[in-house]
C-alpha cells in the first residue's frame, strides 16, 4: 500500500475567525480527500505571533513532511514567505510558493534579491492565473499554472434570471479594490433606473469602508445600498440568486475567486480590466471589461445588461462553461502530479 504524502501548509489560516473559507482551507480540505496528510499554520490573528508559529511549525515538522506549501502575497506576507521559505530551505525541505495578489509583479521588481532567494530555490512555483505565470516567467522564475479551485456541484447555476435591477459586490473593503467606485456607478445607473440597488458583501479591512459609507450618505443612497459584512460562502451564494449583475471595481487583481464564483452561479460580470482579470474574462464573451476608475463605462455596461436579456444569457452560459475547467476533479490532477 502506497503511503500518503505529508504536507505542511503555511499561510493565514483564519477561517474560524473570518467565517469565510479561504483558498488555503479549501485546498487543504480537498487534498485530505485525496489521502494527503495536511497540517496548516497559522491561526494566530497577530501577525508577528503568526510568523513565529509558522517558523515553529517548520521546526516541528521538518522531519515529518514531504512538502511545504507557502501562500505568497505582495505585502507584509511576502516577508513571511521569505522567512519560512529560507527556513524550509535550511532543512532541505521541498517548498512550493502559491502565488496570490495582482501586485506581486511589482514586489518582484522592488525586492529582486529576496524574490530570487524565494522563487529560484523553490521546488515549484504555482500560479493560479496565467497573468502571474507570465509575469514570473518574464522575470526568470519557472512557474506552473494551476487555477484556483471551485467545487462546481456546490454552485447553483441559475439561467433566465428575473430582472430585479440589483447589483452585487463581493470583496473586502480595501483601498486597492476601490469600493467607492461601486457607489458612484450605482448613482449613475439610477439616473436611468432609479429602482436599482446595490449590496456590498465583505469584511471591513481599512478606511475605505468609512469612505464608502460616507459617500452613500453624501449621494443620498442610504435606502439603495446594503452592507452585509462578511458572509459565509453559502449565504452569499443564496443571496446572489436575486441579483442581475456582479461588479468588480478593483485597481489591481490576480484571479479573484469571488468573480470565478459569480461566473459559476450564472451572474454576468462587469469588471475593471486589470492584472489577471483579462486572463480570466474574455471581454464581451463571458463578461464585460472596462478601464479601471471608468465609472461611465461600467455604468453603461450594467445598463446594457439590464436591457439585453439575450446578452445576459449568452455571457453567463459562456462563463459557466469556462469555470468548469476550475472544478476540483480537473484541477486535482495537476496537484497530484506535483505532490507525488
Amino acid at each position: 500500500m502506497k503511503l500518503s504524502k505529508k504536507i505542511l501548509y503555511i499561510g493565514n489560516d483564519l477561517t474560524q475567525r473570518s467565517g469565510y473559507m479561504n483558498t488555503m482551507q479549501t485546498l487543504s480540505n480537498l487534498l485530505r480527500t485525496e489521502s494527503y496528510t495536511v497540517v496548516t499554520s497559522s491561526k494566530n490573528k497577530f501577525k508577528f505571533l503568526r510568523l513565529i508559529a509558522m517558523c515553529f511549525a517548520i521546526l516541528k515538522y521538518r522531519n515529518k513532511v514531504d512538502y511545504v506549501l507557502i501562500d505568497t502575497f505582495s505585502t507584509i506576507s511576502f516577508y513571511f514567505a521569505f522567512v519560512t521559505s529560507q527556513l524550509a530551505r535550511l532543512f532541505g525541505l521541498k517548498y512550493i510558493p502559491i502565488l496570490h495578489g495582482g501586485n506581486l509583479p511589482a514586489r518582484l521588481d522592488s525586492s529582486p534579491k529576496l524574490a530570487g532567494l524565494i522563487f529560484k530555490n523553490a521546488y515549484k512555483n504555482v500560479a493560479p492565473s496565467g497573468y502571474l505565470k507570465y509575469e514570473f516567467e518574464k522575470r526568470g522564475f519557472l512557474t506552473q499554472f494551476i487555477p484556483n479551485i471551485l467545487e462546481l456541484d456546490s454552485y447553483n447555476y441559475i439561467t433566465n434570471r428575473k430582472l430585479n435591477y440589483k447589483i452585487l459586490y463581493v470583496r473586502a473593503f480595501v483601498q486597492l479594490y476601490n469600493p467607492t467606485m461601486a457607489i458612484r456607478v450605482l448613482k449613475n445607473v439610477q439616473k436611468k433606473y432609479p429602482q436599482t440597488t446595490l449590496c456590498m458583501v465583505g469584511p471591513h479591512k481599512d478606511a475605505s469602508y468609512i469612505e464608502t459609507v460616507s459617500l452613500v450618505k453624501e449621494l443620498n443612497l442610504n435606502k439603495s445600498v446594503e452592507f452585509t459584512g462578511t458572509l459565509p460562502k453559502e449565504k452569499w451564494h443564496k443571496l446572489s440568486e436575486n441579483f442581475d449583475v456582479f461588479i468588480n471595481t478593483t485597481n489591481f487583481d490576480n484571479t479573484p475567486v469571488s468573480v470565478m464564483e459569480a461566473m459559476a452561479l450564472g451572474i454576468p460580470i462587469v469588471s475593471t480590466n486589470v492584472g489577471g482579470v483579462p486572463y480570466l474574462i474574455d471581454n464581451a464573451k463571458d463578461g464585460i471589461l472596462v478601464d479601471k476608475n471608468d465609472d461611465i463605462a461600467m455604468t453603461n455596461a450594467i445598463i446594457d445588461l439590464f436591457e439585453n436579456s439575450t446578452k445576459r444569457q449568452k455571457i453567463t452560459q459562456c462563463a459557466r462553461e469556462k469555470v468548469e475547467a476550475f472544478d476540483w476533479q480537473t484541477v486535482k490532477k495537476d496537484w497530484i502530479n506535483i505532490l507525488n
